[in-house]
């Protein structure tokens, strides 16, 4: 599943992981977040990529490439999707779709990409994007890699940064998951998210 898919997922330093810190890195049950991200998101693409600012080295024992923003200052989760589709061009040039995923989000659904890939074919659409419990979540999507120049085209020229304003240009597959019993886009931003998902962690088994 997903093998003509590419996969980004944001870390710390402003790259997606929701700042002050590398939340990512936090234990959860055990485990930190970020590999709990990893072991859901990884099976579903064909190669997962970090997007990392700041020294990289601090994720060294997860053994994935990383790619840093490649627009100065802290340009948002819109710079992580763009760090995603250059160096899928570079390295991955076989590979035209890409999915996207936080870094602080310990329960992504297992059937996400296929989810994702399925809605955006049968639409017909460059984009899609998750949505749960009545909200969208646009940075859980799935990304045309040939739309990189016009993306950083608005990027720098008009400096875009919030990605829904920017996929409102697009057609965008939604795709809407259970929000029960747990959400799987539910992120651990806050020391109660934290708590909150050790619990849910915990009945989970």
């Amino acid at each position: 599943m997903g093998r003509g898919v590419g996969g980004s997922s944001g870390g710390g330093g402003g790259g997606g992981g929701g700042g002050g810190g590398d939340k990512c890195l936090r234990s959860l049950g055990g485990r930190s977040i970020l590999a709990r991200v990893i072991e859901r998101a990884a099976p579903q693409v064909g190669a997962l990529v970090l997007n990392v600012n700041g020294d990289p080295a601090r994720f060294a024992s997860f053994g994935l490439p990383t790619v840093a923003d490649p627009l100065p200052g802290h340009a948002g989760p819109l710079a992580g999707v763009l760090a995603g589709m250059r160096w899928t061009g570079e390295h991955r040039p076989d590979v035209r779709w890409i999915a996207t995923v936080p870094t602080d989000t310990p329960f992504l659904p297992l059937d996400l990409v296929a989810r994702l890939q399925e809605a955006r074919a049968r639409l017909g659409a460059p984009l899609a994007c998750a949505a749960s419990g009545g909200r969208t979540h646009p940075v859980v999507g799935l990304w045309d890699t040939k739309l990189a120049d016009t993306l950083e085209r608005a990027m720098r020229l008009e400096e875009m940064r919030k990605i829904d304003r920017w996929t409102a240009r697009f057609e965008v597959a939604v795709v809407d998951f259970e929000a029960e019993p747990v959400d799987p886009f539910f992120n651990t931003n806050r020391p109660e998210d934290l708590a909150e998902a050790e619990r849910l962690s915990s009945e989970a088994g």
